[in-house]
């Protein structure tokens, strides 16, 4: 990757992604059945433009009648990213929707029976088998066939994320990054004889902070 010495002059943040669907109504009763908050429906003469945000999510989708010239089901790629993909298959399925089965990636293999995504042509079956971030998905679609991917992400690679801020947009994915912080700091204290640790809230906070920016982590 080049790097510019250009100082950033304006955010550009991304917020709308289109997606092109047949039946506007029949989009939006199963984009709200999935639990995302409607911002907007409205129409004019001959439009009409719904706004979907998924929870946590600093970005939305919008659809709806002469907003996009591409064919209904053509979106494909759409990336959801979940701490802990177990649980987000599990709220979607109670809520009806047909969610894959957990996979994996078989390495990089770019010609396959399977649907592409980052990783290739091939799925293998179940969650990765170190539970490595970036490397557990699932799939499903909406009426039109508009394709979606959870991907797992417990700890972004260095770069990723800006190192001042740490972002946590849900109580559940808080809770989540306290386990996995806990967790570790067990391991921590078992190396450093097993006493009672009282500067354990330093700790935790340093892990959790270092885990979202990429940063190595303490030990």
């Amino acid at each position: 990757m080049t790097e510019t010495n250009q100082a950033r002059t304006a955010d550009m943040k991304l917020e709308i992604v289109v997606i092109p669907v047949s039946d506007p109504d029949r989009s939006k009763e199963f984009y709200a059945n999935l639990g995302w908050r409607l911002d907007a429906d409205f129409a004019g003469t001959d439009f009409r433009v719904m706004q979907f945000t998924p929870p946590g999510s600093g970005c939305s989708i919008i659809f709806g009648k002469n907003v996009t010239a591409a064919a209904p089901g053509s979106a494909q790629g759409l990336y959801l990213i979940v701490s802990d993909i177990e649980a987000a298959r599990k709220e979607l399925i109670e809520r009806g929707v047909k969610v894959s089965e957990a996979f994996h990636p078989a390495g990089d293999v770019y010609t396959g029976p399977d649907e592409p995504y980052l990783f290739g042509r091939v799925r293998t079956a179940g969650l990765h088998p170190e539970r490595g971030t970036y490397r557990s998905f699932a799939s499903f679609s909406d009426p039109d066939g508009n394709g979606w991917l959870f991907q797992e992400v417990t700890a972004r690679l260095p770069g990723r994320v800006d190192a001042t801020d740490t972002i946590f947009t849900s109580s559940k994915e808080l809770a989540a990054a306290l386990r996995r912080a806990g967790a570790a700091h067990g391991e921590h204290e078992k190396r450093t004889g097993g006493e009672y640790d009282e500067g354990w809230p330093d700790w935790y906070a340093e892990y959790m902070v270092k885990e979202q920016s990429g940063e190595p982590l303490p030990t």
